[in-house]
């Protein structure tokens, strides 16, 4: 099937072979733009994540927003006759593999990129690991907490008297690493237009973390400099921080360049703390951020949330309400963005999850069904891709091989 108006990765055959979370959300994000993904799981149990989290009337949550939009297909890798139906799926056309095992996993099940790139020199391959497919620390188990406390993340997170804490979730490494996984897929799928040559996306949970820790490796290989835990402060700007409000909430305010504190400090009604020499320029900020920040935090303590964020708006002062769930859900931008958006299961009813990103204004992705039950398809996707008779398919399952 070649790409269509509505479908910009229609023609993309993808096996999802992965677990959890990382190398199954880079197959989510091609199947929201129309690449058919087709999710092999272990027989009788599944994947994981079908256990992992809330469930509602037996219904995982988690597995309903993760694994939306794919087929799935109950196969046994470990046995011969399993390995044969995912390298047939790959002779029938099935082009990208998508994988988290440790290294050396699928190649002692016989599904190694060799094995399979011999069948068809186009395969793409994803390759999502712990600690990537070379070096000393390939073969160690990797998951997300892990990576991003070994990619120097967690280092960074919290206060400077106290252990370092979990930067908010412990999924970050899996979701970045499957999102730059999507984008090797969709470069190696330009490759492969070119020259017909497939290749391996090799992604370790924590280089991604790593890359998007702004400026920390550039600062220290020239300076020397290790940035220590600094709250909820930045290193980088001040005044950049959380602060408190009259009525109990949580302010967060951005001031990244001299133009927006003087702004910032005429809603204060302080116009000198730009004259200040303490505060004049942001190099001078950040050396005297506790005081700056002091002074932010007396202002904002004095002023409600809904007063603080019209005032700094008008400003044009970058702020919000620290949010919650419930708050995210009550807030008037997230409904006119559709960022929620409503999906019909025929269980739970009308359920709301995250939309599609990014929005494309001509090809936008869409959700078309959520996570299906173990082996929903495995008949159907067997059937119509290797030929396979309801003689054989009971007899693959009488065997556990599906």
């Amino acid at each position: 099937m070649a790409p269509t108006p509505d479908k910009p990765l229609a023609g993309l055959r993808v096996l999802d072979l992965g677990t959890f979370i990382a190398a199954p959300f880079c197959a989510t994000l091609l199947a929201e733009f129309g690449a058919e993904v087709v999710k092999v799981e272990v027989p009788g149990g599944g994947d994981s994540l079908r256990t992992l989290g809330e469930e509602r009337q037996g219904i995982p949550l988690f597995w309903l927003q993760e694994s939306r939009n794919k087929h799935t297909l109950t196969c046994n890798l470990r046995e011969p006759e399993g390995q044969e139906i995912i390298a047939g799926l790959v002779r029938a056309g099935y082009n990208v593999v998508a994988e988290n095992f440790r290294p050396g996993t699928l190649e002692r099940w016989n599904l190694g990129y060799e094995t399979l790139s011999a069948i068809d020199p186009g395969l793409i391959m994803v390759r999502i690991s712990g600690y990537g497919q070379d070096g000393p620390a390939k073969n160690l188990p990797g998951f997300g907490r892990i990576a991003q406390a070994f990619g120097g993340l967690t280092y960074l997170c919290g206060f400077p008297d106290r252990a370092p804490a979990n930067p908010g979730s412990a999924t970050i490494a899996d979701y970045v690493s499957g999102l730059f996984a999507a984008c090797g897929v969709l470069m190696a799928e330009r490759h492969r237009a070119a020259t017909g040559r497939g290749q391996v996306v090799d992604v370790a949970l924590f280089e991604s973390v790593f890359r998007i820790l702004d400026s920390l490796a550039i600062t220290y290989s020239v300076t020397g400099k290790v940035r220590e835990r600094m709250g909820t402060a930045t290193a980088l700007a001040a005044p950049h921080n959380h602060y408190p409000t009259r009525d109990g909430k949580w302010i967060a305010i951005a001031c990244t360049n001299d133009r927006i504190f003087a702004r910032l400090a005429s809603v204060m009604g302080m116009d000198g703390l730009t004259k200040d020499p303490r505060f004049s320029g942001e190099r001078e900020r950040v050396a005297n951020r506790s005081e700056i920040d002091r002074i932010v935090e007396i202002w904002t303590a004095s002023h409600g949330m809904a007063e603080l964020i019209a005032a700094l708006n008008q400003a044009e002062i970058p702020c919000s309400p620290i949010n919650s769930i419930a708050d995210i859900f009550s807030d008037p931008q997230f409904a006119a963005l559709g960022t929620l958006a409503s999906v019909l299961h025929p269980v739970l009813g009308e359920i709301k999850m995250p939309t599609i990103v990014p929005r494309l204004s001509e090809t936008p992705g869409q959700i078309e069904w959520t996570g299906r039950e173990l082996g929903a398809d495995t008949d159907a996707v067997l059937a119509r891709a290797l030929g396979y008779t309801q003689a054989r398919l009971d007899q693959l399952r009488s065997r556990g091989i599906i």
